[in-house]
């Protein structure tokens, strides 16, 4: 029994080498995860998964049920999903049937030009903002002045005519002046000159009581948007005008 007590008081207590040895296995996973998450990459993501499985047994990584790394997946940002979608058949046929209806205005337009012997002193073109009628020359206006010419004043009322769309477009009369400097009491610069050239040619062309006024809007451009160089007479006659803008009913930018 003395030597049977004396043995058992010589015998070490090893039971805390279970919990030593279960933190040291955490250290070693906790290690794994901080290292894989400096640079982690498809490979190194599934070699995680494995020392992960083994650790810790018991069913299914919770590795796996993550949404792990996939080279074969690629996120594409919603912005370029909006870009990437098709567009739509109605809204593609809308923008058509508009453009062709500006296109029969325009032929109608030339027709009239062509027939009045007028192509020095009238021009159409098709914009991206919509079908633009130019009136050139000084056949509407004097330099200076923003009261319409006579022979202007003919124009004005064919122009409402050709202005009659049913259903009704949007129209913008803009006005232009030369470089000339305005010196006297009525106008105080080439801005104001251009906007009343504007707003008393839409006045004219608004006599046509089959036109909607609120259709209508004016604005100026003073001396700042030339069509050519004001170094003669006969350009500066050419730069002096007013423009006439028949908007599409489809707005492609908002597709309304």
């Amino acid at each position: 029994m003395s030597r049977k007590k004396k043995h058992n008081e010589n015998h070490i207590d090893e039971s805390w080498l279970l919990p030593y040895s279960d933190l040291l296995t955490l250290l070693v996973a906790l290690f794994i995860v901080l290292f894989a998450m400096s640079e982690i990459d498809s490979e190194k993501y599934n070699q995680l998964s494995t020392v992960f499985q083994e650790e810790f047994s018991g069913g299914a990584s919770f590795m796996e049920e993550s949404n792990a790394p996939n080279e074969s997946t690629v996120d594409i940002p919603e912005d370029e999903e909006e870009h990437e979608k098709p567009e739509d058949p109605k809204q593609v046929s809308k923008e058509d049937e508009e453009l062709e209806e500006l296109e029969t205005i325009q032929e109608h337009i030339n027709s009239y030009i062509k027939e009045e012997d007028l192509e020095e002193v009238f021009d159409t073109k098709l914009t991206d903002e919509g079908l633009l009628l130019t009136i050139l020359n000084d056949i509407s206006f004097d330099s200076g002045s923003a009261e319409v010419k006579e022979r202007g004043q003919r124009l004005a009322k064919d122009v409402s005519e050709l202005l009659y769309t049913d259903p009704p477009h949007q129209i913008v009369v803009s006005g232009h002046a030369d470089d000339r400097p305005v010196y006297n009491a009525e106008f105080a610069s080439n801005w104001e000159l251009s906007v009343m050239r504007a707003i008393n040619f839409m006045g004219l062309i608004l006599e046509n009581d089959q036109l909607d006024p609120g259709k209508f809007s004016a604005k100026g451009y003073g001396e700042h948007q030339p069509i050519v160089p004001n170094n003669s007479e006969a350009n500066r006659a050419k730069n002096r005008r007013v423009e006439v803008l028949i908007l599409p009913n489809y707005d492609i930018t908002t597709n309304e």
